[in-house]
């Protein structure tokens, strides 16, 4: 078995892991279902396992030769980064909206490029696309219904990369199969 292949593999399932976990906490705050929870309190996680774990898997998935991983991964890792050292700073909502508009256009680039990857890639970052681009209008017009929106598909989008993740790692089935029609002949 070729070790880089393997290595991008893991790699690939870690980094899901890690993203799952933080996009769950971070969209569970952003909701506010849990009293006394906010999105703020995800902001070690963001750092250490979005930020931190998550770049440096993405180098990892690079050095293993699979660019659209590893770039998504490495990228992904400086937003949690970035978000997670710099939440409760005194931003104002604009500079907030700002940075989470941005990184969307992020998020749409990963949407696109994991084309044809099904639910568990393009779905992931498609939804978080959709996720950010509702927080970062409800910074900007400050309507927390848009936030409370962006959150729970942030929170979705966390529970898919945590089960596409999980998946993998469980031999569990990540699509769904044909269902066959009644009535049909039965193919050889």
């Amino acid at each position: 078995m070729d070790n880089e292949v393997a290595a991008g593999n893991t790699a690939s399932t870690l980094g899901h892991l890690a993203l799952g976990l933080t996009l769950l906490a971070f969209g569970l705050g952003s909701t506010g279902v849990i009293d006394n929870v906010a999105a703020s309190d995800a902001a070690a996680l963001a750092t250490w396992v979005g930020g931190v774990a998550l770049f440096l898997v993405g180098l990892l998935a690079l050095r293993a030769g699979d660019g659209v991983t590893g770039t998504a991964h490495a990228a992904l890792g400086a937003f949690w980064f970035t978000w997670g050292t710099g939440v409760g700073g005194g931003t104002s909502a604009e500079a907030a909206g700002l940075f989470l508009l941005l990184w969307a256009l992020l998020a749409l680039t990963l949407t696109m490029a994991a084309k044809g990857s099904g639910l568990f890639g393009q779905g992931v970052y498609g939804l978080l696309f959709v996720a950010l681009l509702l927080l970062g209008t409800g910074a900007f017009a400050d309507h927390g219904g848009l936030a409370k929106a962006g959150g729970w598909l942030a929170a979705v989008a966390g529970l898919a990369a945590w089960y596409g993740a999980t998946a993998a790692v469980a031999h569990w089935p990540t699509s769904l199969g044909r269902v066959a029609r009644r009535g049909a002949p039965a193919a050889d």
